[in-house]
């Protein structure tokens, strides 16, 4: 009898395996991303969610899904490398927009960074792939957790890598002496140290002590460069202090998360509530929810008057020059906690901004694409392969009306998105976007 069952299973596990889910995407025109290329009007076979060829043709079973490109181009989906999605119409925004790959910079629940995050995953629920950084400061200020001791910094890293959490995100307030122990504990424990610029410690010591992501551009302003004149406090930086930036991150092969886009949307809104009103009656907060409409109209960046408009010229200069000069740029949209960025949206918003600060499309597609797949390579032990059209990397694709190296503002409309093994087409993305319409009219 158990040589019966045990045979019996064997053949169902081979049953499942044989019966291997394929998808065929025929005549596309691949932008692979592995160097500036197309590959023109070939065939890409994905089984389980995992690239198998491309330009070959294969046996293929009785029913297997085809999708006709009919010359679209098919490129890796986008990664949106510093958010604060909490919810699952946030992933469905995510989702439409092409990003298929994201990181949640900070506020993620433990049921988000658990429950959800396996489930989206595993393709279970659709959404993009999901990381997630733990955040620490050294005082409440921010409504962080704190973090006082190195005791304590050691503790809660091990912490976090028990609740399925990838990174530490440490913030403005942290003692050096906690730095120092979370940095420590986090390289000992597998995890990646990013977030902003430690006062008490400042990004030149942060990078070396293997800090490996800058969660914004404007960390610089504070934790590198020199501040500004006691008389001038929103002075920008010294354009030729932007080497000496450039040599620091390349030194230690540090990530930098570009964020024209953020922070250009925040110097709008400094003394303006009618900025953060028009904010709330564009056509993509439609898809807020209640609570964020709320936080969007409680911000207190419209309470005090400040002008940055030098400073976010500065940053464009800094973002170009880091770009030609090979730094490691990801993309982030940060929403949506700061207003006038809705989740998805705020990414194109990024790569519109990164156009026009003079990136070429191929630079800013490397910035959403490669490069953050590059950077979890690095900082994930064990995770899948993304942000490039080859055999054995994640199948995390989206199909384009046309060739995003010569037209990038394509990527705004996908016609449609493979995500954790499933394959999204225009009408699933349209009636994703109306289902999240639907949960606010109805409250």
């Amino acid at each position: 009898m158990l040589r019966m069952l045990l045979s019996l299973w064997l053949m169902l596990a081979c049953a499942v395996t044989a019966r291997a889910e394929t998808i065929v995407f025929t005549d596309v025109n691949v932008v692979p991303m592995d160097r500036e290329r197309v590959i023109p009007r070939t065939t890409v076979i994905v089984t389980d969610g995992v690239i198998a060829s491309i330009g070959r043709m294969a046996k293929l079973p009785v029913g297997t899904k085809v999708v006709d490109g009919k010359g679209a181009w098919l490129v890796p989906g986008l990664a949106d490398m510093h958010n604060h999605v909490t919810t699952r119409d946030h992933l469905a925004l995510l989702l439409v927009n092409g990003v298929t790959t994201m990181l949640n910079m900070g506020e993620a629940t433990n049921a988000f960074a658990g429950r959800t995050r396996i489930a989206v995953n595993r393709g279970e629920v659709p959404g993009p792939q999901i990381f997630t950084a733990f955040v620490v400061d050294g005082d409440p200020q921010y409504g962080h957790f704190v973090v006082r001791t190195p005791e304590d910094a050691r503790a809660i890293v091990r912490l976090a890598k028990a609740n399925g959490y990838s990174f530490m995100k440490v913030y403005t307030n942290l003692s050096a002496e906690a730095f120092a122990a979370l940095a420590d504990e986090a390289n000992a424990q597998g995890l990646g140290v990013v977030g902003h610029g430690v006062a008490a410690v400042g990004l030149r010591q942060q990078l070396a002590a293997g800090q490996v992501m800058v969660a914004h551009v404007e960390e610089f302003f504070t934790g590198f460069f020199p501040a500004p004149p006691a008389d001038d406090q929103q002075a920008p930086p010294d354009d030729a202090r932007i080497a000496d930036a450039i040599a620091l991150v390349k030194a230690h092969g540090t990530f930098v998360t570009s964020d024209l886009f953020t922070y250009r949307s925040i110097a709008a809104q400094f003394g303006k509530p009618e900025v953060v009103k028009a904010y709330l009656a564009a056509p993509e907060a439609r898809y807020l929810s209640p609570a964020d409409r709320i936080d969007w109209a409680r911000s207190g960046y419209q309470k005090k008057a400040v002008d940055l408009s030098r400073r976010v010229a500065f940053e464009a200069r800094f973002v170009k020059a880091m770009a030609d000069a090979g730094v490691p740029l990801i993309t982030g949209g940060d929403a949506p906690t700061i207003p006038g960025l809705v989740p998805g949206f705020a990414l194109h918003g990024e790569i519109d901004a990164m156009l026009g600060a003079g990136l070429t499309p191929w630079q800013l597609l490397s910035a959403a694409t490669r490069t953050p797949g590059e950077f979890i390579a690095r900082t994930v032990p064990g995770a899948a392969k993304f942000g490039v059209v080859a055999p054995g990397y994640r199948a995390d694709l989206l199909l384009v009306a046309e060739n995003p190296l010569a037209n990038p503002k394509t990527l705004r409309q996908p016609l449609g998105v493979m995500a954790g093994g499933r394959w999204y087409d225009r009408a699933a993305l349209d009636a994703m976007l109306a289902d999240v319409v639907e949960r606010r009219t109805a409250r």
